[in-house]
C-alpha cells in the first residue's frame, strides 16, 4: 500500500494524492574535464496526500524543498520519480492539451504580489487573461462581468477593473493575485507563502480572506510558508520539510502539542508567544551545524548533522515515516 494512503485514511478519496515525488536538477559539472554531471536533490521521496476541502500546510526552511513540492504537484517542473494524482488520475505524465486542461482544476497563488502582476496591464486584462486563454471569453470585454464580480469575491471594489498595479497596496495586490487564480474556478491551489511579502497588519485579513473562499468555494489547499504561527491558523495537518524529505506529517494541534522529530520541536521552539513573561521563560533549541549540501546529501537522515540524538544508525540508514501517534508520522530513529 502506497504511503499517501496510509498517511491520509478515511472513507473519502483523496483528491491530490503523491508517491515518492522526487525532483533533481542539474548541478554543473565537476571532474578535470567537467565530465560529471552534479545532481541538486531538491525533493527526495515525498509522499502525501490532500482530501476535498482540506488544507494542508508545508512548513520548512528556505531550500528545503517547500516550493519545488508545489510546483512539481501543480506539473510546472520535471519530475525525476514518483506518481502524482489529482481526482483519482495518474497526472504524472500528462502534456500537451491534456495537461493544459487540467490546470483549469489546479491554480498557484504567488508570493510576491509585486513581481507578479504586470505593471503595464490593467486589472481588468490581468484577471481576464485566464479566461480568454481557456477559450471561456472572446475578450477583456466580455469578461468584465466576470472579473468585476471576482474582485468583488476578493474584497475589492468593481472598479479597480481599470486601474493597473501600481495603485494598489500590497494587501489588495494579492487580493488581485487571488482572483485571477479563482478566474477558472479550481478545485485544488497551491499557495505559495501568500503572505510572507505582506505588511504584518495585512496578513491575517488576507489569511482570512483565504479561509472565507475556501468555505464559500470548496477549495482546497496546500499552503506553503515558513511563519508556523500563520500555518497554526490555516492549516488541518502540517508537513514539516527539511533538506528536501519530509520529516513529519500530522494534525496541526498535535504537531505543535507534540512533535515527534528534532527539527519541528527547534521550529517551534523558535515561535516568539505574544507574553513577555512567558517568552522569557520560555527555552530555545538551537542546533549547530549546516544544512547538507543538496549536491552531496547524507546517506541516514538528512538532519543527522545537527541532530543531538544522531547515532551510527542515523548516519548510515535513512528513518522511515512512520506512525507514531495515530494519524501522526515521523521519520525519527529515536523519537517516539
Amino acid at each position: 500500500m502506497a504511503l499517501a494512503e496510509v498517511i491520509q485514511p478515511g472513507p473519502a478519496e483523496p483528491l491530490v494524492e503523491v508517491d515518492d515525488l522526487t525532483v533533481h536538477f542539474p548541478g554543473g559539472r565537476a571532474g578535470f574535464w567537467g565530465q560529471e554531471q552534479l545532481v541538486v536533490h531538491a525533493v527526495d521521496n515525498l509522499s502525501f496526500s490532500i482530501m476535498p476541502g482540506e488544507t494542508l500546510g508545508l512548513v520548512g526552511e528556505s531550500g528545503s524543498g517547500k516550493t519545488t513540492t508545489g510546483r512539481a504537484v501543480l506539473r510546472r517542473v520535471p519530475i525525476r520519480g514518483g506518481r502524482i494524482r489529482f481526482e483519482g488520475r495518474d497526472i504524472t505524465n500528462v502534456s500537451g492539451e491534456d495537461l493544459r486542461q487540467l490546470r483549469r482544476n489546479m491554480q498557484l497563488i504567488f508570493q510576491d504580489p509585486y513581481a507578479s502582476l504586470n505593471p503595464r496591464m490593467r486589472i481588468l486584462d490581468i484577471v481576464a487573461e485566464p479566461l480568454i486563454v481557456h477559450g471561456l471569453v472572446r475578450g477583456r470585454e466580455e469578461a468584465r462581468d466576470q472579473v468585476v464580480d471576482l474582485l468583488r469575491l476578493v474584497g475589492l471594489p468593481g472598479d479597480a477593473a481599470d486601474r493597473y498595479p501600481h495603485a494598489f497596496s500590497g494587501g489588495q495586490r494579492q487580493r488581485v493575485v487571488i482572483a485571477r487564480a479563482l478566474a477558472l474556478n479550481p478545485r485544488f491551489v497551491v499557495a505559495d507563502e501568500p503572505v510572507s511579502a505582506l505588511d504584518v497588519s495585512i496578513r491575517a485579513q488576507v489569511v482570512n480572506l483565504l479561509q472565507d473562499l475556501q468555505k464559500d468555494l470548496g477549495l482546497t489547499y496546500l499552503f506553503i510558508a515558513h511563519d508556523l504561527s500563520v500555518v497554526q491558523h490555516i492549516s488541518d495537518r502540517i508537513a514539516i520539510m527539511y533538506a528536501g524529505c519530509m520529516v513529519e506529517i500530522g494534525p496541526a494541534d498535535t504537531i505543535y502539542g507534540d512533535p515527534k522529530h528534532p527539527y519541528t520541536e527547534a521550529l517551534l521552539s523558535a515561535v516568539p508567544v505574544p507574553d513577555p513573561p512567558v517568552e522569557r521563560a520560555r527555552k530555545r533549541i538551537a542546533y549547530e551545524g549546516e544544512v547538507p549540501n543538496p549536491i552531496f546529501p547524507p546517506i541516514g537522515c538528512r538532519f543527522q548533522g545537527r541532530c543531538p540524538l544522531a547515532t551510527d544508525q542515523c548516519r548510515n540508514e535513512p528513518p522511515p515515516l512512520e506512525e507514531k501517534a495515530p494519524g501522526h508520522f515521523a521519520a525519527c530513529w529515536h523519537k517516539h
